[in-house]
């Protein structure tokens, strides 16, 4: 399995839940990517969290990129030099990436450059809210468990700290999204996480 996030915390808010259920009930391997480490403080939240969520796993690895937050687009070509390196170096099940719709700059490059690098993949693009107000219709939904919810926003709120200044950056926005998600699906705990998938193909061989 393979998770992309432009920044720190990206992959935490668009699918943490989801790893903590994957990696909780199955032990999958992991390759967790950040593109955005060039802020020092940024890149040692990004690696203590992952630790977090793959809770020490041997059967993952954190890979931290050097890239400047909202600057990615200007350096397009190194970034795609970076995914496809990756491509070669990994064949996941799995690829999480951000929505192709989403309104940050960063976001959207590491969208195009995951479908680019990974055309034979299975690829769930996740969410991250903002007060650009770019939420849409995700039609693929993982209920999560009290737990899995629990420990997400638990583990957001205490990783990132250069973020909670910010007006977004809260644990009852972080539980409202995943409220919303678990109406739509009727998720019996009361939470779940949403998924965007644009190509998906079903062997019924």
């Amino acid at each position: 399995m393979l998770a992309f996030g432009a920044h720190a915390d990206d992959i935490e808010i668009g699918c943490g839940g989801t790893l903590l259920t994957l990696m909780g009930s199955r032990g999958v391997e992991v390759t967790w990517v950040v593109f955005g480490g060039a802020e020092e403080e940024r890149a040692r939240e990004a690696r203590a969290s992952a630790d977090a969520f793959l809770a020490g796993s041997a059967r993952a690895q954190v890979v931290i990129g050097e890239f400047r937050d909202a600057y990615m687009p200007s350096a397009g070509a190194p970034i795609k030099e970076f995914v496809e390196g990756l491509a070669d170096a990994c064949d996941p099940d799995l690829i999480f990436t951000h929505q192709r719709n989403d309104l940050h700059q960063d976001h959207r490059l590491i969208c195009e450059l995951t479908w680019n690098a990974f055309r034979d993949h299975l690829i769930l693009e996740y969410e991250v809210p903002k007060w650009d107000g770019d939420m849409g219709a995700p039609g693929l939904f993982v209920p999560l468990s009290a737990a899995a919810a629990r420990t997400k926003v638990e583990l957001l709120m205490a990783h990132f700290g250069s973020q909670r200044s910010k007006d977004w950056f809260s644990a009852e926005l972080f539980e409202g999204l995943m409220r919303i998600r678990a109406m739509e699906c009727r998720a019996p705990d009361g939470a779940a996480e949403a998924f965007y998938s644009r190509k998906l193909t079903l062997d019924l061989n």
